[in-house]
């Protein structure tokens, strides 16, 4: 199907899945913007892939999935400077962790203010 027959998430997908590879450098800014879950699961796949076969990432997210990628190494930023950090010591994740157990608890709070 051509890309502009397809949702933004669908075509992002079908662009990464055909270009990324080889010995190349991509460098992502939320590319989770127009991803669902199973579109960003999808999207790690690619990179796993392209990966292992010489590419290399820098992707600038949010997105408690693609930070999971596996081999990944992950940095934050934040007021301090730049620093490594385990995934599970990311908000993020500790924030996404926690509505998902809890998501009337995260709801009750947001819609309060």
């Amino acid at each position: 199907m051509p890309l502009h027959q397809q949702s933004h998430g669908q075509s992002f997908l079908a662009l990464a899945s055909n270009r990324f590879g080889g010995e190349s450098l991509y460098v992502l800014d939320e590319p989770e913007a127009a991803l669902s879950v199973s579109g960003a699961l999808a999207l790690v796949a690619v990179v796993v892939r392209a990966a292992a076969a010489g590419a290399q990432f820098v992707i600038a997210t949010h997105s408690p999935i693609l930070l999971a990628t596996p081999g990944a190494r992950i940095y934050e930023l934040d007021e301090r400077g730049i620093a490594p950090c385990a995934y599970d010591d990311l908000d993020t994740v500790r924030l996404m962790r926690g509505f998902l157990d809890a998501p009337e608890r995260y709801l009750r709070a947001a819609l309060e203010e």
